[in-house]
């Protein structure tokens, strides 16, 4: 087991360096860098010949001065060879420093500290949403196959599936945050404008009014599927040999089912945990934020794409990327946790 956790550690080195170089290597052929996005701007201040607040940077149709841009290229770090540039981004990465932010012009990990508890309420309260309700959901229609109840569900469940998130949740503001029918919910933000002067009591229930359209228009899709997932991991153990076994024996049904049948199908439920519960922290729904008017990572990413923000998008993706590796490893891991029959051990 320790040269398998040795061996996924270090092929974790080349991966990463592989995604990171690939980036970067992509952004530097994109258009509309920082030096090019600045220059615009100075370019639009300075119309009509007028150089406005740039202090002479720019000089109207002769463009901006040649000594002002190579000093806005080292700025940015751009006067150097981009395989330099890689370099040295890659020794910070390595100590977590992912440097300043271009658009923001603030650290990008306090930045990215800034936009978490947004995400993390989405993620989390999506995550122990689904995982609480999929698994007893997906047991009782395994065991009621083919009843009303599991034909009913099911089609609840695949309705839900097929919906976006996002039609969802702008049918839920529709619906329930003050359109055209009922003002049930907020419709915008974490809490409410006199979120100061409430009590502990009245801020936690402000909190979680204002996240139940959110995390319900997030977690449908999701927990249809890991429902089904449930309900068709519990049927192809329940009709094993092992289990017309136990039941031959006279074992009680329950026993039969949680005993034996239980420790067996929850294998690719659990197994799947530790990546889903660490990437529940991270992730960010763009559309979901965008409609619920929620500033997380979701919205962060895309206004870094759109911005041409580089040490956002590369500091991001490295510390995502190596969080995702750590967490396909914790998945392998859980296998031998749950099913002792596994071994990594005779693995060549």
């Amino acid at each position: 087991m320790l040269s398998y956790i040795v061996k996924r550690l270090l092929l974790m080195i080349p991966t990463l360096f592989g995604v990171m170089l690939l980036t970067f290597t992509v952004t530097q052929f994109v258009p509309g860098g920082p030096v090019e996005r600045m220059v615009a701007q100075m370019s639009g201040y300075g119309a009509g010949g007028e150089t406005g607040g740039n202090m002479g940077l720019y000089q109207g149709k002769k463009g901006l001065d040649p000594e002002r841009l190579d000093q806005l290229k080292k700025l940015y770090g751009f006067d150097q060879p981009p395989l330099i540039r890689f370099f040295k981004m890659m020794r910070s990465y390595l100590v977590f420093d992912f440097g300043q932010s271009y658009y923001h012009h603030q650290s990008v990990a306090s930045l990215v500290i800034s936009k978490l508890p947004v995400s993390m309420s989405l993620g989390l309260w999506s995550f122990f949403i689904v995982y609480s309700l999929c698994i007893p959901l997906g047991i009782a229609k395994a065991v009621r196959e083919g009843s009303t109840f599991d034909v009913s569900t099911t089609t609840i469940l695949l309705i839900g599936y097929a919906i976006p998130g996002f039609v969802l949740g702008i049918a839920l503001l529709v619906l329930f945050g003050g359109g055209s029918f009922w003002s049930l919910f907020p419709l915008r933000g974490l809490y409410s404008d006199n979120w100061a002067e409430l009590t502990l009591a009245q801020k936690v229930l402000d909190y979680l009014w204002h996240m139940v359209l959110p995390v319900l228009s997030s977690t449908v899709g999701s927990l249809a599927l890991m429902t089904l997932l449930t309900r068709n991991s519990f049927l192809e153990d329940i009709r094993k040999q092992y289990v017309l076994t136990a039941r031959a024996k006279g074992l009680t049904e329950n026993r039969v089912l949680y005993g034996h049948v239980f420790r067996n199908a929850i294998i690719p439920i659990i197994t799947g945990f530790p990546g889903s519960f660490i990437t529940a922290f991270f992730t960010g729904s763009l559309l979901i934020e965008t409609i619920f008017s929620l500033d997380g990572m979701g919205l962060l990413a895309y206004n870094s794409v759109m911005n041409r923000d580089y040490p956002v998008v590369l500091g991001t993706l490295y510390f995502f990327t190596l969080l995702g590796l750590i967490a396909r490893l914790l998945s392998d891991l859980s296998y031998v946790m749950v099913d002792p029959r596994i071994s990594f051990e005779g693995r060549n």
